[in-house]
């Protein structure tokens, strides 16, 4: 649980610098390109890390369903934020874009500290 509020405040302060760097007018794409791969990896940690510790044999499992689900949110909260919200989105992909890729290879290197732990 400890990781999932250092994800967030990493990605809320970065997302706080990279919006002052783009400036105001393309603050909200930088924050919302963040959102939906924040929610999305920290939700996805705090599930894998509970299951994992009560159960290992279910992993598999929730990691397929979960797979799906992010699938279908990812692709109707991409289109909702360029068609419905209108965002410019250039900015906005390359934010959701970074937080994406970034946020999951801290979740990637979790697991592997996760699941290297029951090793030892």
């Amino acid at each position: 649980m400890k990781a999932a509020g250092w994800m967030t405040a990493a990605a809320v302060a970065s997302a706080v610098i990279a919006a002052s760097i783009a400036g105001r007018q393309n603050a909200a794409e930088v924050v919302l390109g963040m959102l939906a791969p924040l929610a999305a990896a920290t939700v996805s940690w705090v599930l894998t890390e509970r299951i994992y510790t009560r159960d290992p044999a279910r992993l598999t499992g929730l990691m397929i369903g979960a797979f799906g689900a992010k699938m279908l949110f990812f692709g109707a909260y991409v289109a909702a934020m360029l068609k419905v919200v209108g965002l410019h989105p250039t900015p906005f992909v390359v934010s959701f874009t970074s937080y994406f890729i970034a946020l999951y290879v801290i979740e990637a290197v979790l697991m592997r500290r996760l699941f290297g732990a029951e090793g030892r």
